[in-house]
């Protein structure tokens, strides 16, 4: 009987003990990778250059998982998948963490393409915006295998007409990118997608963006970081007049 007890008061305190984990932390990820039978899942943030490892998850026959973190703001998470010793290009998965439930399934046949990611409506803008980039890209590969082709051909009016739709089509991106970010700007995802994608955009557009940031966002990661950036792009024009 006193066994019993002593066991029974082991679980217990067990159980405290991971609530106690859980209750400190405000994002909870669940998931599975369906055919991921062994191997290690490594949940990273960037700082700086460097990938920095907040969560690593042991798989050994059970392909679901699950992490409980803390995140200060809103932020652009890797969801990283080391097969050991079979090495793949497809092995990593960028998800847009915000506090709440998360649940993230994929396959490990199409990590990345195949991922379906819900709880997060950061992460449905984004997708969002990722649908809009993917057919200016598109639209550019097409012109880059045109450009080669006309190269190869010496055809110099071809190419200089190449060129100069390459570069509108760039612009028109740039603004398209700007005015998506605007029409966002009361998620973190705004001012994140203006620094990976349009960070070097005319001052007046990034001012725009950075005005157009509700409170929340601004005080943001992401939000901080646009602000400053603004902040040192004025300085250095600035410094130019001069």
């Amino acid at each position: 009987m006193k066994k019993t007890i002593l066991a029974l008061f082991a679980a217990l305190t067990l159980f405290a003990c991971n609530e106690d984990k859980k209750a400190d932390t405000n994002l909870h990820i669940t998931g599975n990778i369906r055919g991921f039978k062994q191997g290690t899942l490594y949940i990273k943030k960037l700082q700086d250059t460097s990938y920095i490892t907040l969560d690593s998850i042991t798989i050994k026959g059970n392909s679901n998982f699950k992490s409980d973190l803390n995140i200060d703001s809103p932020q652009m998470l890797y969801l990283i998948l080391d097969r050991g010793q079979t090495n793949s290009m497809d092995d990593k998965l960028a998800f847009f963490a915000e506090p709440g439930n998360m649940t993230i399934n994929s396959n490990i046949e199409g990590f990345y393409s195949r991922a379906k990611i819900t709880g997060s409506e950061n992460q449905k803008i984004y997708e969002e915006f990722l649908q809009h980039r993917k057919r200016y890209i598109d639209i550019d590969l097409d012109l880059t295998q045109k450009s080669i082709e006309a190269i190869q051909n010496n055809n110099l009016k071809q190419i200089d007409s190449i060129s100069e739709k390459k570069e509108q089509l760039l612009k028109r991106r740039y603004l398209i990118t700007a005015n998506f970010v605007i029409n966002h700007s009361d998620h973190e995802v705004g001012p994140y997608i203006a620094l990976s994608e349009i960070h070097d955009i005319n001052i007046k557009y990034l001012d725009t963006m950075q005005k157009s940031m509700t409170p929340k966002v601004a005080e943001s990661h992401y939000g901080k970081i646009l602000t400053e950036l603004l902040e040192d792009r004025k300085k250095d024009e600035a410094a130019e007049v001069k």
